[in-house]
């Protein structure tokens, strides 16, 4: 079975898109990757990027065509300074050349060599394929698909998304929820646990626990950038920061100069009922504030839902256990990201697949289940929390206003992230063996529902809040 570590789930990486931003990345290091070894880059004199279907409808307002010419000019979206990709960007457009992985100048025209065709190709709603035209005008085509989550795969040689794509190197293979709990039975151990064991299989405690921190220190870094910065988001909907002013009438005049006294700030902050919503919500707000401007923040499981987990794992540190250290942070994650990878084995989590159900909805049920987990719960409560967070996202359509992750995207993260902590609250209360719908039932619902629902919800700005809002009110 497909073997999906949590390092696959949670990526680092630039907004505004994991699928439309991210996954077009990697698909032109891919393609750099193709000319490389057949010793043809310094033979290309044109590229072409074709984008399809999602990557075309709403590809302009996700970024897809500034993505694709940051992978072909082999900029690393991990560590690339994100303030430098508008000086970049302007300098393609306005020499018309490009640098083919920082080695190889050619003549190149954002309007001439990157076409949006709005056809979609039958394998996946993500299509994108480039095209070089070498010296002696052969050509090198390939096609990727982004199938969600920064992932990238390929007709040719991989299956479909929600099937197999490789046997498991794990020595405890995990396809659903039920599996999840017959290890966890047998060995006497709880999700994290036995997630720990299988991620041993790839990596060493040591380079475990360095990506796990490498990850929290970028959420906790998108979360405190999103807090002190104010203005209005790119895209041309007037979208205002608010997570700036949230923050401020929140912490009051409470001194703090680094993300780590932030938090010593907030704990020592008198937070009632009302504020702690109000808390909840800043931090979602922050991460996607800042991944909408094409910051950095951790695919969890996309981009579009990268302020669920953070925001979530967030509220646990400052308002549930002031002591709350690594331990507990990487016991979040562990369970979050093997939570999300039974989503995607069972169903999807693109958008552009299943509406924002594969986005939102996921990213708050493995929240909720890295939150229970952490709250003491049994492994039963801990997949009935994710069962309860998803259970109440099924059919949430992807309608983005303008294809920009802004409205309602931004919104749907902070709903996300408290109906995640609801979720976590009512499995902690009840007696999982008397749960009336398993976790695994409801991934099967929610594929079908993914299935059934109309394609003009799937991320194509063809339907819902997309087409009922006059962008000229904006």
């Amino acid at each position: 079975m497909e073997c999906i570590s949590v390092f696959d789930m949670l990526k680092i990486g630039v907004g505004p898109s994991s699928s439309h931003t991210l996954g077009p990345w990697r698909a032109a290091e891919q393609f750099l990757a193709v000319l490389k070894k057949e010793q043809n880059l310094e033979k290309v004199i044109q590229v072409n990027v074709l984008l399809y279907g999602s990557l075309s409808l709403t590809g302009k307002g996700h970024a897809t065509d500034i993505a694709a010419v940051l992978g072909l000019l082999g900029k690393d979206p991990v560590f690339i300074d994100c303030d430098t990709i508008d000086p970049i960007i302007n300098t393609v457009k306005k020499t018309g050349k490009i640098c083919l992985d920082a080695k190889h100048e050619i003549d190149f025209s954002f309007t001439e060599n990157i076409k949006f065709l709005k056809e979609f190709l039958p394998f996946h709603a993500n299509g994108i394929t480039f095209e070089a035209t070498l010296e002696n005008n052969t050509k090198v085509t390939e096609t990727y698909y982004s199938i969600g989550g920064g992932f990238v795969a390929q007709e040719k040689i991989d299956l479909l998304p929600n099937t197999a794509l490789a046997t498991s190197v794990f020595p405890y293979p995990i396809e659903n929820g039920e599996a999840i709990l017959q290890y966890c039975k047998s060995n006497q151990w709880s999700i994290s646990e036995l997630v720990l064991e299988n991620e041993r299989a790839l990596r060493t405690d040591a380079e475990i626990d360095l990506q796990l921190q490498h990850i929290w220190n970028t959420m906790l870094e998108s979360m405190f950038l999103g807090c002190h910065t104010q203005g209005i988001l790119p895209g041309g909907l007037q979208v205002k920061r608010r997570a700036f002013d949230m923050n401020q009438k929140l912490i009051g005049d409470k001194p703090y100069k680094s993300p780590q006294e932030w938090i010593e700030a907030i704990r020592d902050t008198e937070v009632k009922f009302r504020q702690i919503i109000k808390w909840v919500s800043c931090f979602a707000l922050a991460v996607n504030e800042v991944n909408a401007s094409l910051g950095r923040v951790v695919t969890a499981p996309t981009n579009g839902s990268a302020g669920v987990i953070p925001a979530v794992l967030m509220y646990y540190l400052v308002i549930e256990n002031h002591d709350g250290n690594f331990d507990d942070i990487k016991k979040f994650l562990l369970v979050a990201g093997e939570i999300g990878s039974v989503f995607k084995k069972g169903a999807t989590i693109s958008a552009a697949m299943g509406g924002c159900q594969a986005e939102i909805g996921v990213s708050s049920a493995m929240a909720a289940a890295g939150l229970t987990e952490l709250m003491g719960g049994s492994p039963e409560q801990v997949l009935m929390a994710a069962e309860i967070a998803m259970e109440h996202h099924l059919g949430l359509t992807c309608d983005p206003i303008g294809g920009l992750v802004q409205v309602p995207c931004i919104e749907r993260n902070t709903m996300g992230a408290i109906k995640a902590i609801n979720a976590s609250e009512l499995a902690l209360d009840s007696d999982p063996t008397s749960a009336k719908v398993p976790l695994d039932k409801v991934v099967n619902t929610m594929w079908e529902t993914a299935k059934d629902m109309s394609s003009k919800y799937k991320e194509t700005s063809e339907g819902g809040l997309a087409v009922g809002v006059n962008l000229s009110d904006c």
